[in-house]
């Protein structure tokens, strides 16, 4: 009964784990996301720049 108990509880710390990982994955993902967008719209400024 205790062994069950504990292997629940080790259960749990693991998925806690997983998503905390999973979410740090996604802030990253998010990061890089945010970079090339503002990358790309700094480029289309100065397209737009040089055809004035």
């Amino acid at each position: 009964m205790i062994s069950e108990e504990l292997a629940r509880a080790r259960m749990a710390a693991r998925l806690g784990e997983a998503q905390e990982l999973r979410r740090g994955h996604q802030m990253v993902l998010a990061r890089r996301l945010s970079r090339q967008a503002e990358k790309a719209a700094l480029q289309a400024r100065l397209a737009i720049a040089r055809a004035l």
